[in-house]
């Protein structure tokens, strides 16, 4: 199955935004500024706003320093309030944490199974273990160690068919944050949307290929094994898994990799990737619906291969179960394929330049108080300890700053309120979007030292303006 949920919650607190490839297992059978001249409140006017989330991790997949630019210079800043009006906003979170058993790291990628596997895999080992007690009864108890081994021998299946994605998107230069594997199958968590359709299309289909290959390549080992044997019934097993695999991944809707496959198609005849979304995900939508409603009476009518008299009672509960579980994966993914293709169209409208706040350059004995009238002289919201020869060395915090009583403020330095500078808070003016996004990620901080090319300040960017100016465009209709 192939999940767009993503790379994804700025993962900006909401989605996962990545590309996720997910193969399902076979079933069993603004406010308005005040003046820069306001004064500045005491710490009862105004507490740091810690409690705000942090814009969505958007899955996706850079920054550098010496004196201030001319007040008149600078573009508007987000968010406009004095320096010492501001709150104080958490820095972006950091990536969630890898769930389950690392199992390795084929092509670099980390594999891991998460605990949900281990149920499927005990159901899958129950109910083939008494399909074998019909088909060879002589095999005793120890058909549930057989019955084991086709979970295991199936779900090393499913991880080649996640493989393929993971070969592909590489091989197009698009970052694999890892892949899962889970209760319903696996799930290949690609950071980045494919830039062309034709590359979409390709990435999408050759997990299914896999599955198809798989397929061929358990039939042919058939061949060459008696047919009422341990072998002969395992590989029929892994061949007929893997052909179910591979048709209902090629069903055209999303979170399908058939849906995947879809999108492309209409991105290449509309030219729009988001049209292609839209499509996709209504067709998966439809699709999920079609589950819930056909997959239990195609079971009750015998079409599946079983007698219409046998399908009642618990089995046809079974059915109903299963069909709603399929239904609602179905359904979900394709509503957070449509939330993340929002997503992604909305990020480039963040950029570090028109969201960077004004800032001044003082150095570290300076009093709080001095500096905050020249942030306001100034027109500035942000404070940036320079030593000497300007150079920055630290930014101070907006937290510590409405943490200081104001009859206070004339016997405080600077440098005891501002958090020392490392490379990943220096971040370049240029970047936007998910490059920006990436960047503040790699670093989580509160507030970031914006630089020019040439090394220049430009301003301090806060992650509590990234997160309100990323809310404010989501808000928006597409």
């Amino acid at each position: 199955m192939d999940e767009s949920g993503g790379s994804g919650q700025p993962r900006s607190g909401t989605e996962e935004p990545a590309s996720h490839h997910a193969t399902p297992t076979t079933p069993p059978a603004d406010p308005a500024p005040p003046e820069p001249s306001d004064p500045p409140p005491t710490p009862e006017d105004e507490t740091p706003r810690e409690d705000e989330d942090k814009p969505a991790d958007a899955d996706t997949s850079r920054q550098t320093a010496a004196g201030p630019p001319a007040p008149g210079e600078h573009p508007p800043t987000a968010g406009d309030r004095t320096l010492a009006h501001s709150g104080a906003g958490k820095p972006p979170k950091p990536p969630a944490p890898r769930g389950g058993l690392l199992m390795g790291r084929p092509f670099g990628v980390p594999v891991y199974v998460a605990p949900s596997w281990f149920l499927v895999a005990a159901l899958i080992t129950w109910v083939f273990g008494g399909q074998l007690d019909r088909v060879l009864p002589e095999l005793g108890a120890a058909r549930y160690l057989v019955s084991l081994f086709f979970a295991v021998a199936f779900y090393a299946s499913v991880l080649v068919h996640e493989l393929a994605h993971t070969v592909a998107a590489l091989r197009f230069k698009l970052p694999v944050r890892r892949i899962q594997l889970q209760f319903f199958g696996g799930v290949s968590e690609i950071e980045k949307e494919s830039d062309t359709p034709g590359r979409e299309f390709v990435l999408a289909f050759v997990g299914p290929l896999l599955s198809l290959v798989l397929a061929g390549v358990f039939y042919g080992a058939m061949q060459s094994v008696e047919p009422g044997t341990v072998p002969g019934v395992l590989l029929a097993g892994l061949m007929i898994s893997n052909l179910i695999v591979a048709a209902f991944n090629l069903l055209p809707g999303l979170p399908l990799d058939g849906g995947r496959m879809l999108r492309a198609v209409v991105w290449k005849i509309t030219g729009k990737p988001m049209s292609g979304t839209i499509a996709a995900a209504w067709v998966g939508r439809a699709l999920a619906v079609s589950v819930l409603i056909g997959l239990p009476l195609l079971t009750q009518s015998g079409a599946l291969g079983s007698n219409a008299e046998d399908n009642v009672g618990m089995d046809t509960v079974m059915d109903a179960l299963l069909a709603a579980i399929l239904a609602a994966i179905i359904w979900t993914g394709a509503g957070n394929s449509l939330r993340m293709a929002r997503l992604r169209e909305h990020l480039p409208e963040l950029h570090a330049r028109t969201l960077t706040r004004r800032a001044v350059p003082v150095e570290g004995d300076t009093p709080l108080s001095e500096a905050l009238r020249r942030a306001n002289a100034a027109g500035a919201r942000a404070l940036v300890v320079v030593d000497a020869d300007g150079t920055p060395l630290s930014l101070v915090r907006e937290a510590a700053i409405v943490g200081v009583p104001e009859h206070r403020r004339p016997w405080v330095a600077v440098s005891g309120l501002a958090a020392d500078l490392t490379e990943g808070m220096r971040v370049s003016a240029e970047l936007s979007g998910e490059e920006l996004l990436e960047a503040l990620r790699a670093t989580p901080a509160t507030e970031y030292l914006v630089v020019e090319e040439t090394g220049e300040i430009y301003g301090v960017l806060s992650a509590a303006d990234v997160e309100r100016a990323f809310v404010k465009a989501m808000a928006r209709p597409s």
